[in-house]
């Protein structure tokens, strides 16, 4: 079976684990947690992270440190209709409105056309951006429209962790971005998510909200602050709550994993980019195929194909033991949980790629000789 991810933690990575947990150590977040937040930001380019329990959860923390720091100019919010389920869901949980922006079918992030048609008319407090399965936007112009119309940009870079544009990280470009350390992505603590941000107000939002919304996590001088403004002593401290939190930490276990893992990123980066290539270049898709950008390093999540014969290839592909997935969540306006709020919206781009879209595997232990075989199977449908 090839199968879409497979596991980036070994055996070595067992054995190491092993030994530290003879050591009797914490497990719960601690140090180990800053360790691993620390590094993963040299790594990135950006001051500050904070280790959460999901990608999703990620989202979730970033769209609420911004509301509850009253950085939102208005409570609409703009998601791209080509995205995952938690880049939508939390806008509504946290009582927040949604626009649905149409994709782009050159990489499937949102249509810039659309979306500055969208700023014009609604404007919108932030723009939730999604890098669709590791594939490299135009991000100039996205960080340029978001200038000029005052749109925060927030950037969910959970499939793609190490593209770069123009030599420059995505995940580095918006106030704050999301990641995904779970199973099969670019880095696995089994389970886990990252914000980054270089904000540091934002930053201790962040700690907080993550954690209850107290302040133990927080720098000396704003827990005296925060104690100061509302008369707290410091027995009391302990359990005063600032925020509207979560309890959404990770764990010293989790962060010990990603530590070793964040070493060989840059590796496992290239060798996704290069199945990347590999299938540009055997796949013959005259009705959709995914351009390659100058200058950008393109680490993608999964390899895209659109075209009208997907259930056919899909079930030519299944039937030889290839893995295959839908195109994420395709069109979010067609989600039962969003028509169940506001209707259905069918966008004419995002129609295309839910009806013709899936992906097959790309992931650092897939061989050339699976790329060649996934890829001539794709061809004998595509062209008989």
């Amino acid at each position: 079976m090839i199968t879409l991810v497979k596991d980036t933690i070994d055996n070595k990575d067992i054995d190491r684990l092993v030994d530290w947990l003879k050591t009797y150590p914490r497990l719960s977040k601690g140090p180990v947690t800053s360790e691993f937040e620390e590094k993963y930001s040299n790594w990135l380019g950006t001051k500050y992270s904070v280790f959460v329990n999901s990608g999703s959860s990620a989202n979730l923390l970033m769209l609420s440190t911004l509301k509850q720091g009253n950085h939102l100019k208005n409570n609409k919010i703009v998601v791209p209709s080509t995205a995952w389920a938690t880049d939508l869901a939390p806008v509504i949980q946290l009582g927040l409105e949604p626009i649905l922006c149409d994709s782009n079918m050159e990489d499937l992030s949102a249509d810039l056309e659309h979306l500055e048609k969208i700023f014009q008319e609604e404007s919108p407090s932030v723009l939730m951006f999604v890098s669709v399965l590791g594939l490299v936007p135009d991000m100039n112009k996205i960080v340029e429209l978001c200038f000029e119309y005052d749109v925060i940009l927030l950037e969910d870079t959970c499939e793609a962790m190490g593209c770069e544009y123009k030599g420059k990280k995505l995940g580095t470009f918006g106030k704050m971005s999301s990641f995904s350390t779970f199973f099969g992505h670019h880095i696995s603590t089994i389970e886990g998510g990252i914000v980054s941000t270089d904000d540091f107000e934002l930053y201790e939002l962040l700690l907080s909200i993550r954690s209850h919304g107290w302040d133990r996590d927080l720098s000396v001088e704003t827990q005296f602050k925060l104690q100061q403004d509302w008369d707290i002593s410091d027995f009391d401290a302990m359990y005063t709550f600032y925020y509207s939190g979560f309890n959404i930490r990770s764990t010293d276990l989790q962060a010990y994993i990603g530590l070793a893992q964040i070493d060989n990123l840059n590796e496992w980066g290239k060798k996704r980019e290069e199945n990347f290539h590999l299938y540009n270049k055997l796949i013959r898709n005259d009705f959709w195929k995914v351009k390659s950008k100058p200058d950008c390093l393109e680490s993608n999540f999964a390899y895209p194909i659109i075209h009208p014969k997907r259930d056919e290839i899909v079930k030519t592909l299944t039937s030889n033991n290839v893995e295959v997935r839908p195109m994420i969540c395709g069109s979010m306006g067609t989600q039962p949980f969003y028509v169940k709020e506001f209707g259905e919206l069918k966008l004419p781009n995002v129609t295309i790629i839910d009806e013709c879209g899936f992906y097959v595997p790309n992931n650092p232990k897939l061989t050339r000789e699976e790329v060649f075989f996934i890829s001539d199977l794709i061809n004998e449908i595509i062209n008989e």
